[in-house]
């Protein structure tokens, strides 16, 4: 990454944001939340600041509704802590109300993704693909944070990777008020669905083995029809674009030994968290929309993010015009 990453912002993109204050309380700030090196804080706060002015012009440009950010980004590409810093520099340079939404926290319930594979797949146990979200739960949530008013309250999920299911509702955050920014992170937020025809052949052993009909990954894909409803919504999308699907396996593996390295040994041992196998398998179902949208997104992306093997920023694209 450049030793200043907002240079590798196009010129007449960085017209169009407003000015934030300095930078040095925020890197502190960021490097002390997000329990980042203050160097590493630094590049991501530079990297990301003029998209936070962009959204903070585009919310004075339409004060009634909230300005709506999709984050896309496959496993292991830092989409969580872009949309992190993203919010906090939203917050703390600019002043704005900021709701921050994960499609991971959207899944199913254990037990109704445990229905599906009873009544449809087998494969539809494992959480992920489009299909194990609770939609109707999205556009719902989504449809009050739009519509709230001074005082409303509105739940907004969340799910524990650990053990694979919802948290209970006492545990869910409380948004107050209408948001003016929602940023809404997620692997398959804003994908598109195949071609029915582009089904047919099988793009790892998971495929070949376990959906040799090809039940499974025709029904993720109508799925994924249904889910533009909610991805209508965003105002913005914006891509963290991995170098392939096997640097992704490699970050999906650093990002799965980082939660096994939170949890103590007897939490460990009643979790969920898998071991370098278990993960291969696992990310084999994410494998053909991971693949599909490497190679359709780009060039729709409102704002594309190439990444390095290192996670830096080699170059940013934007479609965004004056």
């Amino acid at each position: 990454m450049s030793e200043h990453p907002e240079s590798l912002w196009p010129k007449s993109f960085l017209e169009l944001g407003r000015v934030p204050g300095s930078d040095h309380p925020m890197i502190d700030f960021v490097a002390r939340e997000l329990a980042l090196p203050t160097g590493v804080a630094e590049q991501l706060v530079h990297s990301y600041a003029p998209l936070a002015s962009y959204c903070a012009a585009r919310v004075e440009a339409s004060p009634y509704a909230p300005v709506v950010v999709g984050i896309n980004g496959a496993q292991g590409t830092g989409k969580s802590t872009a949309a992190h810093i993203l919010q906090h520099l939203l917050q703390q340079q600019f002043d704005l109300s900021v709701c921050q939404i994960s499609i991971d926290d959207l899944y199913l319930s254990h037990a109704s993704r445990q229905k599906l594979a009873q009544q449809i797949h087998p494969l539809l146990a494992t959480r992920g693909v489009p299909g194990t979200h609770d939609l109707a739960l999205a556009l719902d949530v989504f449809a009050q944070l739009a519509g709230a008013q001074p005082g409303t309250q509105t739940m907004i999920p969340r799910f524990n990777k650990a053990v694979d299911d919802r948290c209970p509702p006492e545990q869910w955050d409380i948004v107050v008020g209408r948001p003016q920014v929602i940023i809404f992170e997620g692997w398959c937020v804003g994908a598109r669905a195949q071609r029915s025809s582009d089904l047919a052949q099988p793009v790892n052993p998971l495929e070949a083995e376990d959906d040799s009909s090809g039940v499974w990954r025709e029904f993720v894909n109508q799925q994924l029809r249904e889910y533009q409803q909610l991805f209508d919504k965003l105002t913005m999308l914006v891509m963290l674009k991995a170098l392939s699907f096997d640097q992704v396996l490699e970050w999906r593996q650093l990002q799965e030994q980082k939660l096994r390295d939170t949890l103590s040994p007897d939490e460990l041992a009643h979790s969920r968290v898998m071991n370098p196998t278990q993960i291969e398998r696992f990310i084999a179902h994410y494998e053909r929309l991971t693949r599909w949208m490497l190679q359709e997104m780009p060039a729709r992306a409102d704002i594309l993010l190439s990444l390095q093997a290192d996670h830096s920023i080699a170059k940013i694209d934007t479609r965004i015009s004056p």
